[in-house]
């Protein structure tokens, strides 16, 4: 599932393509995703213009004129790519092109999906705020509130395992399985500690370190394993720097002892048994 970098990433590409263009005509093939998309989406956003492009999570954030912003979540194998000459469709399955922007220049933005659990839904900006997407949502991981203070007193009290604290949306907004899973192998903090044995010194390390390895990825613009691509239909780099995850029984990059494998919160998880405790 795409998380944090990869939406980010994202945005960013869109941001320095789409920004400024204006949607002259949509076509929705499959209105059937995570929620059915409304009849009227098409009419509704023809001749808007794109005015800005954000993020909240792993939302992505259209603002569109009229005071409308479009709420896109990827699911577990979505795309949003901007199409132009020269852009190779080669990784996606026409079949699975359930959304399509038409734009002034040519272009178009296509919302690929094979599995259909995205989101793509219209909502007034005065409304964005209180939305069930966003609302309830912890500070994101760059913001100043997110800082080691607030780490420590979160998982005070906590029996759940830090590593499923740490994915908890309400407390930090846009981590998700494979990032928590570097974070915490950074930080020396096993993924199956109960959060709230986690030291002081521990959740200073990985509040500084949860920006950082985001930052990281971002800048190769996300993980690429199985379907993710970014709007230029390009897969992302940071799997290649992934120094646990999905790396069981590899020799730890630090000690060289093997790396296992847990479940935690349902998801894998994976860690070195020597240099997280």
């Amino acid at each position: 599932m795409p998380e944090l970098p990869e939406v980010e990433s994202l945005r960013r590409i869109l941001a320095g393509s789409a920004v400024g263009r204006t949607i002259v005509a949509a076509t929705v093939r499959e209105p059937r995703l995570r929620r059915a998309l409304p009849g009227d989406l098409a009419a509704t956003i023809a001749g808007r213009a794109i005015l800005e492009i954000g993020r909240r999570a792993k939302y992505l954030l259209i603002e569109l004129g009229g005071d409308l912003v479009l709420i896109v979540h990827l699911g577990m194998s979505g795309s949003l790519t901007y199409r132009r000459d020269g852009f190779d469709p080669g990784p996606f399955d026409p079949r699975h092109d359930h959304v399509e922007f038409m734009l002034d220049d040519g272009a178009r933005l296509v919302y690929n999906d094979p599995r259909r659990f995205g989101l793509i839904k219209p909502i007034g900006r005065a409304a964005l705020a209180d939305s069930p997407e966003l609302r309830g949502l912890g500070p994101e991981p760059f913001a100043p509130e997110f800082d080691a203070e607030y780490l420590w007193r979160a998982t005070r009290g906590r029996r759940t395992a830090i590593k499923t604290l740490l994915m908890d949306q309400r407390i930090v907004a846009g981590v998700g399985n494979i990032y928590a899973s570097e974070i915490l192998f950074r930080a020396g903090v096993r993924p199956t500690r109960r959060a709230g044995r986690v030291s002081r010194a521990e959740a200073a390390r990985i509040a500084a370190l949860t920006p950082a390895v985001l930052a990281e990825a971002i800048g190769d613009g996300g993980t690429t394993f199985r379907s993710y691509r970014d709007s230029r239909g390009q897969p992302g780099r940071f799997a290649e720097r992934l120094r646990v995850y999905d790396r069981e029984g590899r020799p730890c990059p630090v000690c060289a002892t093997a790396i296992r494998a847990a479940t935690v919160g349902q998801r894998s998880s994976f860690y070195c048994p020597r240099c997280q405790k």
